[in-house]
């Protein structure tokens, strides 16, 4: 098997009930092991899907069946180790996100060692999001698919159409257990197990068949009176408390502030509930986070050593933020919304493409691996890196971009909606995303040349003549 290359990423999970209008969302940092990996926004239309797949990576290969459905995806641009299509929504509007790296122990690897020759990452969203027309069968087929050929590493994969969200964790090679999020719950999910509290028997769990049966045979429960999947299955390490729980817990102290908890605690809750209804920019604004207004901000003014104590979610090694919105009360035609940024998290924005199109705009599908302003990858990366030499001095600039340019993608997708609500010709969509795709470009490209210009004339190779 070629080197595993693998990412560290963060997940959002948002019930229909617990969302600001009605929606079911499934948001995820695509975090990558370096900090540049340029990636695409592509439709894959069902004669490009393949039929006879093989890994890059396991060399692991996969007869799929003959009937794909049209699906968004966020491929890397450079294959050498495989497509990695992120996430995306399909046709019938059932999205999926994969995958969330996830921590595991010993115990469990004794029993189910993982399978070289097995799938992972890679090939997930390829495998499973073409083939599904609901979010418990997205779950379904990647737990026949774990059975069949199993997996080389440990992952949770996020599920959704516009009623359930699942959230499926491998376990070992072979095993699985997947948990029905409430409508009215959200998640904050970090590298670890994120699972806890399992009923077998429950109407909103699914599991591999001999899971329940597996834990009782090799006495693997550490509780006296509760199944508890990441206790059972997860990790509780020293690097958990700096690198997975403060994640979590930042992103409950911002939906859920009269909780109080400690950032390090192994046994933060998977299942929370907000104290208001949760938004688009609320979920940006979590996966962009570092810990603001605490004192473990990277960008703040607590000592060294807690500036650098813990993981932010926002870090350098964001290669895009995806937002899976299926939306409620509008026609089927415009219900999934795939918002998307490339890029560190700290300077852009998540702009609100439709799903149900055909093809993609330029700027957003044409990136490749020479730097190149031209591409919103690279542009964005750029903006970020500037920004992060003198935060302080570019945030503003960021908070007015971002008001700004999020109010007009809003009004493209209002007027748009609107349109098709009166009957307009569904392909109104493409045109659609282009503005959205131009609007973000060029309040991209402004909000850069804005931060130059202001630097320029703050750079230390200066002197002051006084003529």
């Amino acid at each position: 098997m070629e080197k595993r290359i693998k990412g560290s990423c963060t997940t959002i999970l948002v019930g229909k009930k617990a969302s600001l209008d009605g929606s079911t969302i499934i948001s995820r940092n695509d975090d990558g092991h370096e900090a540049l990996d340029p990636e695409k926004f592509v439709v894959v239309n069902p004669a490009d899907q393949p039929r006879d797949y093989k890994a890059v990576i396991s060399g692991v290969e996969v007869k799929l069946p003959d009937n794909p459905l049209r699906y968004t995806s966020i491929p890397n641009s450079i294959l050498t180790n495989g497509i990695w299509p992120a996430a995306g929504i399909n046709s019938d509007n059932i999205a999926m996100s994969a995958t969330e790296t996830i921590t595991t122990n010993s115990r469990i690897l004794g029993i189910d060692p993982y399978v070289a020759g097995g799938i992972g990452e890679e090939d997930l969203v390829t495998l499973v999001l073409p083939y599904i027309h609901s979010a418990r069968e997205g779950v379904e087929r990647l737990g026949s698919l774990l059975k069949e050929y199993g997996t080389y590493e440990p992952n949770g994969i996020a599920f959704s159409d516009n009623n359930e969200i699942w959230w499926l964790e491998t376990i070992g090679g072979h095993h699985w257990a997947a948990k029905r999020i409430p409508d009215d719950a959200y998640v904050v999910a970090p590298n670890r197990m994120n699972i806890d509290f399992f009923d077998f028997s429950a109407d909103d769990t699914m599991a591999s068949a001999d899971l329940e049966d597996m834990i009782e045979t090799y006495s693997l429960n550490p509780d006296f009176d509760t199944v508890n999947l990441r206790h059972i299955f997860g990790s509780a390490s020293t690097k958990d408390t700096v690198y997975n729980n403060p994640r979590a817990w930042f992103g409950q102290k911002y939906f859920s502030p009269d909780v109080e908890q400690d950032p390090q605690d192994q046994d933060l809750p998977f299942i929370c509930h907000a104290n208001r209804k949760i938004s688009i920019e609320d979920v940006k604004y979590v996966l962009s986070s570092h810990f603001e207004n605490t004192k473990y901000d990277v960008y703040g003014d607590g000592s060294e050593s807690d500036k650098t104590k813990f993981r932010p979610i926002g870090i350098n090694r964001n290669h895009d933020v995806h937002i899976l919105q299926i939306r409620n009360n509008v026609p089927d035609s415009i219900a999934g919304i795939h918002w998307l940024a490339f890029g560190a998290n700290t300077f852009n924005t998540v702009v609100p493409f439709y799903a149900n199109v055909d093809d993609t705009p330029a700027v957003y599908k044409d990136a490749d691996g020479t730097f190149n302003l031209n591409h919103m990858y690279w542009l964005s990366c750029t903006t970020a890196l500037l920004g992060d030499t003198d935060y302080d001095l570019y945030v503003d600039f960021r908070n007015t971009f971002a008001l700004e340019a999020m109010g007009a993608y809003r009004k493209i997708q209002n007027d748009t909606d609107a349109a098709i609500k009166n009957g307009a010709d569904v392909k109104i969509l493409k045109d659609a995303n282009e503005k959205l795709s131009n609007e973000s470009f060029t309040r991209q490209t402004k909000l850069l040349g804005d931060m130059v210009t202001f630097g320029s004339e703050h750079m230390k190779l200066r002197y002051n003549l006084n003529d």
